[in-house]
């Protein structure tokens, strides 16, 4: 995992125009027990999830995606997080097909701070290499009693994730101009994929609630 911490501008990083709530689509994924919807707001959504999880060999979540050919460049703010389970995750998605074992990559970001496994911290990187097979996680390297090195800062927990043919690369901020790496990783998916916000409960009973803002696709 990499530390470094680079600096948009507006030569570098200017939002591109393809936000419209009418590129979007939104479902729910892995036929969870709870339906999810996804509301759009200004340039992002209101997105209430259920299902189990995201994790091992298929997932149940709800999704807000759009398809992606070739590289890209997207971000989003998570504004507010209500979990149903200190499990609960949402972030940014990107999936080869609407299948619940599809092969995958997400960066996610938890409600909290609080422990889990081999976390200390709100974010992580996971992935599914191939569908149908389980998924793998990049953790923080940071640990205690450490302070955690990618906390949860809401209104102002930012995720970015940037493709390089099949290098995927994830970063965090708090304010969407200063950003620091999480992790990288080279993950063979198809050229085109969907990419957006993605909301889990891990409680198949009480759905979770996420505020996605400033979605932007940089050019």
């Amino acid at each position: 995992m990499s530390s470094s911490t680079f600096t948009t501008s507006v030569s570098d990083a200017r939002p591109g125009n393809a936000w419209l709530p009418a590129h979007f689509a939104n479902a729910d994924i892995g036929a969870p027990e709870l339906p999810g919807s996804a509301k759009p707001v200004e340039r992002g959504w209101d997105v209430i999830g259920g299902g189990v999880d995201i994790w091992e060999k298929a997932d149940q979540f709800h999704f807000v995606y759009r398809d992606f050919s070739g590289d890209f460049d997207v971000a989003v703010r998570v504004e507010s997080f209500t979990p149903a389970h200190l499990y609960s995750k949402c972030g940014l998605m990107i999936r080869e097909s609407l299948h619940a074992e599809s092969a995958h990559l997400m960066f996610v970001i938890f409600a909290d701070n609080q422990p889990r496994n081999n976390n200390l911290g709100a974010y992580e990187m996971q992935f599914r290499a191939i569908a149908g097979t389980d998924c793998q996680a990049i953790y923080p390297a940071v640990r205690p009693p450490a302070p955690p090195e990618f906390p949860a800062a809401f209104p102002n927990s930012w995720l970015r994730v940037t493709r390089q043919g099949n290098r995927f690369t994830a970063f965090g901020s708090t304010d969407g101009k200063q950003w620091k790496q999480y992790a990288e990783q080279v993950l063979a998916l198809t050229s085109t994929v969907k990419v957006g916000p993605a909301l889990t409960s891990h409680n198949p009973l009480i759905s979770a609630n996420a505020a996605f803002r400033e979605y932007t696709e940089f050019q």
